[in-house]
C-alpha cells in the first residue's frame, strides 16, 4: 500500500468552514469519523469516508456549505492551500509538503456539470480552488464552454464523469478539452469517475459497433493528453486509447469500509454476480483476508436482461459480499442474491463502484434482500435514490492523490500495493 499513515479521521481545512461562528478557533476545526458511523482505515491512506449512511447525509460529509457555493460556473468556492499549520503532520506527505511549498500554479482543476460536489472535494483534497469555467447550452441544446481564467502552460485536469445523460456529459468534456487545447494548457487530462460506454467494449453479434473505441478515439482527437478513469468496465478498454490512460480502483475505498464492520472472516464468501467478473471478485476476496469465492452463472438473454442459473461454490450460513463494477437497473444483482438466500446465506452485502441506478433499480435494491448496498459516488446520486440499505462512500482522496502523483510525476500503482 502507499506510504501514507493511518487513521479514521477525516481533517477539513478549516478556513473553508464558512458557518463557523465568529471567535472560535478555525485552525481547531475538524471533523472526525464517529464510532457510530462504522467507519476505520485499515489500509492504505484515509480513502474511505461515507457521505452517505442509511439514505441520509452522513457525519463525516464536512458542514462547510461547499455544495451551496457550487454551481454550473464553478465560480467561488473557496477552499484554502494546505499548510503545516492547518493538518497534523500525521496528514502531511513529505510531497504535499513540497508542493504546497512552491505553491505551485501550474495544477488546475476544472469541473464538468456531471458531477461539481465530487470535483469539489477533489479540490478540497488537493488545497486548490476550482477553476473558472463557464457552460451554458443555449435555447437549441448546444453546449458552450468558456474557461474565465489563464490556463497557459498549465497542468490541466478536467473533472467530468459521463453518467446520465451520457452523451449530453460527454459532448461537455470533449468541448471543455477543445477550449484548454485552444488556451495553451500543456497537459489536458480528463478524469472520467464513471466511462460511459464501457459495457460496448466488444462485438457480441455481427454488425455492432465498438462504442469504447469509438469515445477514446473522439477523447484523443478532441486534445486529451492523458485519461485517468476508475473502475472501467473491463481493462481491455485501456487499450482502446493511444494516449496514457490511469486506471484506478475502488476497492480500497469500500475495503476498508467493510474492515470496519468486524465481520469474522471464516464467515465471509466473495460472490461474483457473473462470470466475466470472476477477476475482480478473486482480487477483492484476496484482499478481503484471502475470502473463499462463489460465482453465479446466469444466462442474458438481452440487454438489461438477466435470468440467474445456479451458484458455483458454498455460501451456507456465510455473509456473502456481492461485487461488481457497477449496479445499473440491479437485474443481475438482485437475481444474484435471491440466490443466495435460497442456498442459504446469512446475510448478503452488494458492491459496487458505480451507482448509475437506472428504472427499476431503487425498487429492486430496496426490497429487503440486501443487509447493505454499498457503492461510490463517481455518478452523483439524487435525494429520491436514497434508501435505507443505502451507504455512499466518496472516492475524492483516491482521485485527488492519483492527480498530484500523475501532476508531481510520482507512482500510481503504488497506491494499490
Amino acid at each position: 500500500m502507499a506510504s501514507f499513515p493511518l487513521s479514521n479521521t477525516v481533517v477539513v481545512p478549516p478556513s473553508c468552514c464558512s458557518n463557523v461562528s465568529p471567535g472560535v478557533d478555525r485552525a481547531a476545526v475538524r471533523f472526525f469519523a464517529s464510532a457510530s458511523s462504522g467507519f476505520v482505515a485499515s489500509s492504505g491512506f484515509d480513502l474511505g469516508k461515507p457521505v452517505s449512511h442509511g439514505g441520509r447525509l452522513c457525519c463525516l460529509r464536512p458542514v462547510c456549505g461547499l455544495a451551496e457555493s457550487l454551481d454550473f460556473h464553478n465560480g467561488t468556492s473557496r477552499a484554502p492551500f494546505l499548510n503545516h499549520r492547518m493538518l497534523p503532520d500525521l496528514f502531511v506527505s513529505k510531497t504535499t509538503e513540497e508542493l504546497v511549498r512552491k505553491n505551485d500554479t501550474k495544477l488546475r482543476i476544472f469541473s464538468g456539470t456531471a458531477n461539481p460536489l465530487l470535483a469539489q472535494e477533489i479540490a478540497c483534497y488537493l488545497g486548490l480552488e476550482l477553476g473558472k469555467i463557464k457552460i451554458k447550452r443555449f435555447a437549441d441544446g448546444e453546449i458552450y464552454v468558456q474557461l474565465q481564467e489563464s490556463v497557459r502552460g498549465c497542468d490541466v485536469f478536467l473533472v467530468q464523469p459521463t453518467c446520465p445523460p451520457a452523451n449530453e456529459n460527454l459532448m461537455e468534456l470533449l468541448i471543455m478539452i477543445d477550449a484548454c487545447r485552444r488556451a495553451s494548457a500543456k497537459n489536458i487530462t480528463a478524469v472520467i469517475p464513471y466511462f460511459g460506454y464501457a459495457r460496448a467494449d466488444r462485438k457480441t453479434q455481427g454488425r455492432e459497433s465498438i462504442a469504447a473505441k469509438l469515445v477514446a478515439n473522439l477523447l484523443t482527437e478532441a486534445g486529451a493528453n492523458r485519461v485517468l478513469a476508475c473502475d472501467l468496465h473491463s481493462g481491455q478498454s485501456i487499450g482502446y486509447f493511444d494516449i496514457p490512460v490511469d486506471h484506478v480502483y475502488g476497492q480500497p475505498v469500500i475495503l476498508d469500509y467493510l474492515a470496519s464492520k468486524n465481520i469474522p472472516s471464516n464467515d465471509l464468501v466473495v460472490v461474483s454476480p457473473d462470470v466475466g467478473g470472476v477477476a475482480r471478485a478473486r482480487a477483492f476476496a484476496k484482499k478481503l483476508s484471502d475470502a473463499p469465492l462463489a460465482i453465479v452463472d446466469k444466462r442474458r438473454h438481452g440487454h438489461n436482461v438477466a435470468e440467474v442459473m445456479n451458484l458455483i461454490g458454498d455460501v451456507q450460513g456465510k455473509v456473502a459480499i456481492m461485487v461488481d463494477d457497477m449496479i445499473d437497473t440491479a437485474g443481475t444483482i438482485v437475481k444474484g442474491a435471491a440466490l443466495l438466500h435460497q442456498e442459504g446465506a446469512r446475510e448478503v452485502y452488494a458492491c459496487s463502484t458505480h451507482a448509475v441506478l437506472s428504472p427499476p433499480a431503487i425498487e429492486r435494491l430496496s426490497s429487503g434482500l440486501f443487509q447493505e448496498v454499498i457503492v461510490t459516488n463517481t455518478i452523483p446520486l439524487m435525494e429520491k435514490n436514497y434508501f435505507p440499505q443505502l451507504t455512499v462512500l466518496s472516492v475524492a482522496n483516491l482521485l485527488g492523490e492519483t492527480i498530484w502523483r500523475v501532476h508531481d510525476d510520482c507512482s500510481v500503482s503504488s497506491i494499490f500495493q
